[in-house]
């Protein structure tokens, strides 16, 4: 049903899935760029490998693979919120499943899988579970709980939130509870999209919105008020509300701060 979801940042993603091409290809721009960086590095410090002994030198190539395969993955999918650089050149992002940024634990458990199913087999078993997954995740995303999607490209479309206005004073008396991220996006994403479903399941999708909404409102709307119409006044109410709420925290801020820098408190400074 839904289009998009909304990340920890607030900001509103469109989940659907990143095709396997162009994972794929964001994965092979990351390779490549780890592997100039091994290149590099090997170039760099070749001479002194030779002088080292087997045991040390042993050493420190694994060490520097975890750090190229596990290390650099994590600290950058981790600060950036899963946005490496092929997948930022891509235009695509790695979130959890719930729509939410993916943190150090997401990130590490990519990378620590990603040796086996991409270094160490080519990327064959990366590739044979990204084609069997309707999501396309590979087995990291699998164990992780994440997947790819798509942050660039066609926008959400999302209908103007006017208030109906034979629904002014109901709803500017109702009890409206704060409806949940998920639910509040998906009512969104419905009536901007309603006009190109078909008909049946405009309906349908409507009242089972509408159903989902109304548990967050007292009373409910007017007899034979139409589910969109309905959705759409509940969101409006809910957005001026939330402005209100945030305008009047802002002027309390405000005022608070006038009164810290007085000596003593609400007493004017004395003057000099």
């Amino acid at each position: 049903m839904r289009d998009g979801i909304l990340i920890g940042e607030g900001v509103v993603l469109d989940a659907r899935p990143a095709s396997f091409a162009t994972r794929g290809l964001a994965l092979f721009l990351d390779m490549l760029v780890l592997l100039v960086l091994v290149l590099a590095s090997l170039f760099a410090f070749a001479w002194s490998l030779d002088s080292l002994e087997l045991d040390m030198a042993t050493a420190i190539v694994i060490a520097f693979s975890v750090l190229v395969m596990v290390v650099i993955p994590t600290t950058v999918e981790t600060l950036s919120r899963g946005r490496s650089l092929g997948k930022l050149a891509l235009g695509i992002r790695v979130v959890r499943d719930d729509g939410g940024p993916v943190r150090f634990r997401h990130a590490f458990l990519r990378a620590l899988v990603g040796v086996g199913e991409i270094w160490l087999t080519f990327g064959s078993v990366a590739l044979v579970a990204s084609l069997t997954n309707d999501k396309g995740k590979r087995l990291g995303d699998m164990a992780a709980g994440t997947y790819a999607i798509r942050v660039r490209g066609g926008r959400p479309t999302l209908v103007p939130l006017v208030m109906p206005p034979f629904l002014g004073a109901w709803a500017s008396h109702a009890d409206m509870r704060r409806l949940p991220d998920g639910l509040a996006l998906a009512a969104r994403q419905f009536l901007g999209r309603a006009d190109r479903l078909h008909p049946a399941s405009r309906a349908r999708l409507g009242q089972e919105l509408a159903g989902q909404v109304e548990r967050y409102v007292a009373p409910g709307p007017p007899p034979g008020t139409h589910p969109e119409t309905f959705l759409l006044a509940v969101l409006a109410e809910r957005r001026d509300r939330d402005r209100a709420t945030a305008q009047r925290a802002q002027a309390a801020a405000h005022e608070q701060a006038e009164l810290l820098h007085r000596l003593p408190y609400s007493v004017p400074d004395p003057t000099r």
